[in-house]
Parts: structure tokens; C-alpha cells; sequence
């Protein structure tokens, strides 16, 4: 397969990106619309060639080996809100999914902001729901050449913490988990570093840190571990792709590790570039986040009846 270069149509649409990405501000409603166009981002996307594809084809003339191009690209899988307020997703056309429930009524900081009192917990309610964009993010790879297609369904309510009450909001069983109980095990960030932001378990919404963002952050990467996993104790869809013949869908996100995933803020304002938490603060006014998360997928094209093996240049063969 032919690895095309870049196009004046890829540049136009990276143009158009940058347009739209700084149109977007901390006033704007975060829609549908402004979602979807955040994806236009060569920074998250991450395009590049990774390795060679063997294919054996075969024919009534007998058969032969053909190659073909491995890629690897990330695409935006889910919209993680992480909010205060119960109904409250920043995602204005998603917010009525999680409204109040029997047992889910509540909501907000149980704080006060106070200089001189940062050891009470915050509480945030979590979404994560299929990114609409995933296919626009698949167009602007295919500008690169060839492109994977993503495991996500958009629009799909893959975890809705309303729905999950006694895990999100009682802790129930993570609190009793050995990594809930000693320090030190699955952290955001480190202690030796100074930018120890939380642990990932209990994976509950509940986290004593003084600062409003870091809490949010928290949660989204609790919500993110337990949907990218199988059979955890939370009530949930798993998005877990399955791989096949040329597709290597991503494994689960792991905390402080950017080649599991990335996150682009969306709320209280739309960023053009993703990383990993840690990452720089950007306060919300009414305690309203939300984030796209990016996960890696690599393929190839399919050129015969029989997939053999690849070679990639950095990881020897698989």
C-alpha cells in the first residue's frame, strides 16, 4: 500500500481546525457542535506509519505475499463529564441522560472554598458517553493514508455514575481493595515530583484535594480506568474493541502512561492540544468539566485471505 503525503486539503483542514479551536472560549456552551469540531486536531490525532503488514493471498493461479502499511493514530472515544451538580453535564444535549434518580438526588462540593480548610472531600459526578466525532477524526486520518475505525459507538452511554450509586457514592467494595488501603499504589502523578493529584482506587466520586480541577481530573481517569476494563464491580458498558486481522484496538488507559491515552479539555474550555494527568489547571466557575478521551488504535489494510504476521520498527514483530 501507497502511504500518501500530506494534501493541501489536509492543510486546509488544519486551518479550519485552528479556526474553530480558537473561536471556542470558557463562554461557550459546550454542544454537539463545538464537540465534534474539536477533534480537528493534528496534535491529539497523532498519525504515523508504525510497521508492515503480511497478508497471504491466494488465487486459482496459486498464492502469493502482500504487504501492506501499519498505522497507528488515536481517536476520540468518549466525552467524560466530571461535575458537581447531579444533572449538570456541561454536554448540554447529554445532561437530561443523568438527571436526578431515587438515591442519586444529590450533588455539588461539600465544601466551602477556604484557604484554611482543604481536607474535606469534593464530590463529582461522572458521564461518559460515546464522542460524536470519532468519525470526523477518522476523515482526517484517512487524509494521511490509511485509517482505523474506532470501537466506540457515538452517543453511547457507557457509564452514567447516577446509575451506579452504591460504587460511586458509598464506595462499595473498592473502599475494602488493597490499593484503596495502602498509599502509594496507582497515584496521578507522584509524591517525589510534587504533583501527586490522587489515587485511581476506591474508583468512587468522592476525593480530598483542595483544588476544584485536580478533583474533576480525578474522577474522569476513575470513570476512564473502570469502562476500558472488563467485569468491574461498577454498573456499566465495557469499551473494550475486540481485536481481528489487521486491527489492534487499544488495551486498557493506565494512569501516568500516554501511550494508553490522552485527554483534550473540552470544558470550561476547549483546548487544540491533549495530554495525560497531570496537567495544567483550567477552572471551572460552576465546578463543570468535561474531556475527550483519545485512546491509540494501529491497523492495516487487508490485502489477502490469510493475515500472517506484522513488523513494526520500533516493537520487532506481532
Amino acid at each position: 500500500m501507497l502511504f500518501v503525503c500530506p494534501s493541501i486539503a489536509l492543510q486546509k483542514l488544519r486551518s479550519l481546525a485552528l479556526s474553530i479551536l480558537l473561536a471556542s472560549g470558557p463562554s461557550m456552551a459546550l454542544d454537539t457542535g463545538s464537540i465534534t469540531s474539536s477533534v480537528l486536531s493534528p496534535n491529539c490525532l497523532a498519525y504515523r506509519v508504525v510497521g508492515i503488514c503480511f497478508w497471504l493471498l491466494c488465487t486459482p493461479f496459486g498464492c502469493t505475499v502482500k504487504t501492506s502499511t501499519k498505522v497507528r493514530h488515536f481517536i476520540p472515544e468518549l466525552v467524560v463529564s466530571s461535575y458537581a451538580t447531579t444533572g449538570n453535564n456541561p454536554w448540554t444535549e447529554m445532561a437530561t441522560v443523568s438527571s436526578p434518580i431515587s438515591g442519586a438526588e444529590g450533588g455539588g462540593n461539600l465544601i466551602t472554598p477556604n484557604t484554611q480548610r482543604d481536607n474535606l472531600p469534593r464530590f463529582k459526578n461522572v458521564d461518559g458517553i460515546g464522542h460524536p466525532g470519532g468519525w470526523v477524526a477518522t476523515q482526517l486520518a484517512s487524509q494521511s493514508g490509511y485509517a482505523c475505525t474506532s470501537g466506540a459507538t457515538a452517543f453511547m452511554p457507557y457509564y452514567l455514575s447516577t446509575l451506579d450509586s452504591l460504587a460511586w457514592r458509598h464506595g462499595i467494595p473498592e473502599s475494602f481493595y488493597p490499593e484503596s488501603l495502602m498509599p502509594g499504589i496507582r497515584e496521578f502523578g507522584s509524591q517525589a515530583s510534587g504533583n501527586m493529584w490522587g489515587n485511581v482506587y476506591p474508583r468512587q466520586g468522592f476525593l480530598v484535594q483542595p483544588d476544584d480541577f485536580k478533583a474533576a481530573a480525578v474522577m474522569a481517569q476513575r470513570a476512564g480506568d473502570v469502562m476500558t476494563r472488563n467485569w468491574q464491580p461498577h454498573v456499566y458498558v465495557p469499551l473494550t474493541p475486540i481485536p481481528r486481522d489487521g486491527y489492534w484496538p487499544p488495551g486498557p488507559i493506565v494512569e501516568n502512561d500516554a501511550s494508553t491515552h490522552k485527554w483534550q479539555l473540552l470544558s470550561p474550555q476547549i483546548l487544540s492540544t491533549c495530554t495525560i494527568f497531570p496537567s495544567d489547571p483550567v477552572q471551572s466557575a460552576d465546578g463543570g468539566y468535561a474531556w475527550s478521551l483519545w485512546r491509540p488504535y494501529s491497523c492495516c489494510k487487508r490485502e489477502g485471505q490469510t493475515f500472517l504476521f506484522s513488523i513494526d520498527f520500533e516493537d520487532g514483530a506481532s
